[in-house]
């Protein structure tokens, strides 16, 4: 695995990011590991983070000169890539949304920097039923900005359905012509497990995870 799928991995397990038991997803398939972006709640949790994102964002090679950071969890994850990226020397313009238009002040659905002409990096958490990322390609373009990339931090790789063997990143990049950028996925996370004494007994069940509901395409 190359350094920042590796360092994301072991931040997502010091921050309690990433846990392994049961857990019930939205799916109502029972998962043995769970993962949840909201636990990167401190400054220097978010600064790792962020850090971890643009090295696999310039890792793809896409390019783009906007951040744009979909409601709710996207806002500060945008953020952080933004700050991260100024100290490397790049300063990019952000923009967000609200759930709700605002109909008083400035109004609208859009806070931060215009999007007109402009090649628009989403970045999110995870990408599930594609609902938040597909609102916001919609608000980018009729924003008059071209959706370039999506960022996500972890790649679950598990079908849609039994009807449609995709993942829900592969489902949204072939549906929208444009590439999905993970830090690491479930293979990463088998790898990085393999290798960690502490998580050798969870390997085996998430095996047997992504042998039940993993994704059969490969893109």
């Amino acid at each position: 695995m190359t350094d920042h799928r590796t360092r994301f991995l072991q931040l997502a397990l010091q921050a309690d990011a990433l846990r392994f038991g049961e857990f019930v997803l939205k799916s109502g398939r029972t998962s043995p590991y769970f993962f949840n972006a909201g636990r990167f709640d401190s400054g220097a949790a978010l600064a790792t983070l962020a850090s971890c994102y643009v090295d696999a964002i310039d890792a793809a090679g896409t390019g783009f000169d906007l951040l744009f950071g979909p409601a709710y969890k996207g806002i500060p994850l945008a953020a952080a890539i933004a700050c991260e990226y100024a100290r490397r020397g790049r300063d990019l313009p952000l923009a967000f949304n609200r759930k709700e238009a605002k109909t008083h002040g400035e109004g609208g659905n859009l806070i931060g920097a215009p999007l007109a002409g402009r090649r628009v990096l989403i970045v999110d958490d995870v990408i599930t039923a594609g609902t938040a990322i597909r609102e916001a390609l919609t608000l980018i373009r009729e924003g008059g900005g071209t959706p370039a990339a999506i960022a996500i931090a972890l790649d679950r790789e598990e079908r849609v359905s039994e009807d449609d063997d995709r993942s829900a990143a592969q489902t949204v990049a072939t549906e929208h012509g444009i590439p999905v950028i993970a830090i690491a996925t479930l293979s990463d996370l088998l790898a990085f497990a393999g290798e960690n004494s502490t998580l050798t007994a969870e390997r085996d069940r998430l095996l047997a995870y992504r042998a039940r509901y993993g994704s059969r395409v490969s893109l």
